[in-house]
């Protein structure tokens, strides 16, 4: 049985009344930027996630962007971040004009190392980006302690509960992607930003769109930015269905860790936005899942500071570089089939 590491075309069909019945609702209303359904969206989602501020964004780079602007950060400052997350926070960082000072993670959560930061901290760093990995939150209680502001980066985990409070409920500001494949996914780009700060939410709502302080006034340099009024929509159709599909997702990761003889419960601080396996014959696994017609993928096979692009700092990450020699994602979505599942689980004890 040929199993794909994702189909979104199976929660689409799934949805498809209801999706519809949205995007009737933006074509009837004639309005696409800006309007009645990014307002809603942004209000229902900063009620789930239990802040009382979201900013919706066109894509989750753009939100971390942006975060970082809405903190002051540009030349000069520097930002802790971790390397094995797939370039985003970087990116962001670089394009805010500052630099990225890069944090080892722990081994056991690939999260952001709360010792190792300790150990990293400079006078220049103003920022830490914590990324709540393949949808496992970071350990934010001992990250907060270090006292510098801390953005969270959400996309991944969307609906994770840490100590009573959501992803995106923790930080000076959080970060989210709604690209389709995360646990809270558009139909195409989208982002959004959530804070419990009046002052940072206006903020990152005028830089969003040109710096304006009203129409065709800009206070400051900003830049286009914005969640469409159909992707909103789309949105807020998923968003009551969003807790069913990460408890669905955390039942699959939990079969995968006992067929793997991996003695983890899977908490509410993990939504399994990808369940990632750790082997140092991945090669050989990855070529024997694939005859198999099981799909695999790498998350994420070359580290930040190893890029091509990447200044050459001399920067090592033990631990950061040898999960990207081991990791290997299997299939993790809650629309995969018992039958599905079962064949993966065959496929990993054969």
């Amino acid at each position: 049985m040929p199993v794909a590491l994702n189909d979104l075309l199976r929660q689409t069909t799934n949805l498809k009344s209801e999706i519809s019945a949205a995007v009737n609702r933006v074509l009837a209303s004639g309005w696409y930027i800006l309007g009645r359904e990014c307002a809603a969206f942004e209000a229902e989602f900063a009620a789930y996630c239990g802040v009382p501020h979201c900013v919706s964004v066109a894509n989750g780079t753009d939100a971390l962007e942006l975060a970082l602007r809405a903190l002051n950060i540009g030349p000069g400052d520097a930002v802790a971040t971790v390397a094995n997350a797939g370039g985003y926070s970087t990116a962001a960082i670089r394009a805010a004009g500052a630099e990225a000072l890069y944090v080892d993670i722990d081994p056991v959560t690939m999260n952001m190392s709360a010792a190792d930061l300790q150990a990293r901290l400079t006078p220049k760093v103003r920022a830490v980006i914590a990324t709540h990995l393949y949808g496992r939150m970071a350990d934010l209680p001992s990250l907060l302690k270090v006292g510098v502001p801390l953005i969270e980066d959400c996309a991944q985990a969307h609906g994770a509960v840490l100590a009573g409070r959501k992803a995106g409920s923790w930080g000076t500001l959080a970060c989210f992607s709604f690209y389709p494949t995360k646990n809270l996914g558009a139909l195409g780009d989208g982002g959004a930003i959530t804070t419990s700060d009046a002052h940072l939410a206006a903020r990152v709502r005028s830089l969003r769109q040109y710096g304006w302080s009203s129409k065709y006034h800009s206070a400051e340099y900003g830049r286009n930015s914005r969640l469409d009024e159909m992707q909103a929509a789309i949105l807020r159709t998923k968003l009551p269905h969003l807790d069913a599909w990460n408890a669905r997702r955390r039942e699959i990761a939990a079969t995968y860790n006992s067929a793997l003889g991996i003695d983890s419960e899977i908490g509410d601080d993990c939504v399994a936005h990808l369940y990632v396996m750790r082997t140092p014959a991945r090669e050989e696994v990855r070529g024997a899942l694939a005859a198999r017609g099981i799909a695999t993928d790498i998350h994420y096979p070359v580290p930040d500071h190893l890029q091509p692009s990447a200044p050459r700092t001399g920067v090592h990450l033990p631990a950061t570089e040898q999960a990207a020699r081991e990791v290997l994602t299997l299939p993790c979505y809650a629309e995969l089939e018992e039958a599905e599942v079962a064949a993966v689980v065959e496929a990993l004890v054969a």
